[in-house]
């Protein structure tokens, strides 16, 4: 039986490498990112996988990558940027690079495999998070993003309904590199017991991937309990 093809956006660590696994045994796997040594490291532990190594914001190089798929059944969003800032300290050349990678990337991703998602009559799974429904001090930048890519995934939703199936994956803080940075820039004590898994994070991408055609699984929000 053909295995459906699945790119998967910051594949090498945290939610990303916790997806690729998860969906490994059943899956051939793009794994996106931007080292080729940390991608192949990975890539060489699944069952079926090959590499996707490319800056995702840099639209020549991103086209090129993309032109090497001749197959695409889904595209996981998962890669991204956090930081820790006021809008009162946050210049124009952190906005530019929050928005870049979180945001125009991602429309620039889904412009590109659209012919082929279409094609498959695919799906387009975005990791977005809590902060694309709600905001606060110092979340400003990071949350504006995650606001835009929810903007985002609902334009596409109906844009596509009927063709292509598009979801938006809402977690709560995951015990992630990404969130040791956020917790410790904010003075916070880190707990891992207090954060969802990664692997939680990719069973429910799984799900999604899995619903029956007739559905669209559409927005999720998962919180640790």
């Amino acid at each position: 039986m053909t295995r459906k093809t699945v790119l998967v956006t910051g594949g090498s660590r945290g939610i990303g490498r916790a997806i690729c696994d998860e969906l490994s045994g059943d899956y051939h796997l793009l794994v996106g990112g931007t080292s080729s040594q940390s991608v192949g490291s990975v890539v060489a532990e699944l069952h079926s996988a090959e590499p996707f190594v490319c800056d995702l914001t840099q639209p020549d190089e991103l086209q090129k990558a993309v032109a090497r798929i001749s197959h695409l059944d889904a595209i996981v969003l998962n890669a991204g940027m956090a930081f820790s800032s006021t809008i009162a300290s946050t210049d124009h050349a952190d906005w530019q690079r929050m928005l870049g990678l979180n945001v125009i990337a991602q429309a620039d991703l889904i412009r590109m495999t659209l012919p082929l998602l279409r094609e498959s009559r695919g799906q387009v799974v975005a990791i977005n998070s809590g902060a694309g429904f709600h905001s606060g001090i110092g979340s400003g930048p990071y949350a504006a993003s995650k606001f835009a890519l929810r903007a985002l995934t609902d334009a596409l939703r109906e844009e596509e309904r009927g063709t292509v199936r598009v979801s938006s994956i809402h977690p709560g803080r995951v015990d992630t590199d990404m969130q040791v940075e956020l917790q410790t820039a904010a003075g916070r004590t880190y707990r891992p017991s207090d954060h969802l898994k990664p692997y939680s994070i990719a069973r429910v991408v799984r799900t999604v991937l899995e619903a029956p055609e007739d559905g669209t699984v559409e927005v999720v929000s998962v919180r640790p309990i």
